[in-house]
């Protein structure tokens, strides 16, 4: 995934939402460490209190947890990776949802939409 920012929402927020992204698709996997802030901020371009700010709500959501003088990690607790996982695809199925509702389509349209074009099967 490639690291692009918006102007519609704090950096901080998009840094949150990336980072659950990678923890839940594998990418960053469970009790991998990450780089330092200094680090990754300067990959990201972004500035190191802005990521801190993402990392501090991270840690506080159980899904990433410092070590004292080594670091921080990705949780190794598989089971809250996975509930976020569902968290966050249920909320954007209920935004898709939301959205086709608006559109006229009820939920077994989009249901047999999404099978037609054969990403549902």
């Amino acid at each position: 995934m490639e690291w692009q920012f918006s102007t519609d929402r704090p950096i901080y927020l998009q840094l949150i939402d990336m980072i659950k992204q990678k923890i839940i698709s594998g990418q960053y996997g469970p009790g991998q460490k990450l780089q330092s802030v200094r680090e990754m901020a300067g990959v990201l371009a972004v500035n190191p209190n802005t990521l801190q700010r993402a990392l501090g709500e991270l840690e506080k959501e159980g899904l990433v947890f410092t070590q004292r003088t080594n670091g921080r990690f990705i949780t190794e607790d598989t089971q809250l990776i996975d509930e976020v996982k569902k968290q966050m695809a249920t909320e954007r199925i209920t935004q898709l949802l939301k959205e086709m509702e608006q559109m006229g389509y009820s939920v077994e349209e989009v249901i047999a939409l999404i099978k037609s074009t054969g990403k549902g099967e």
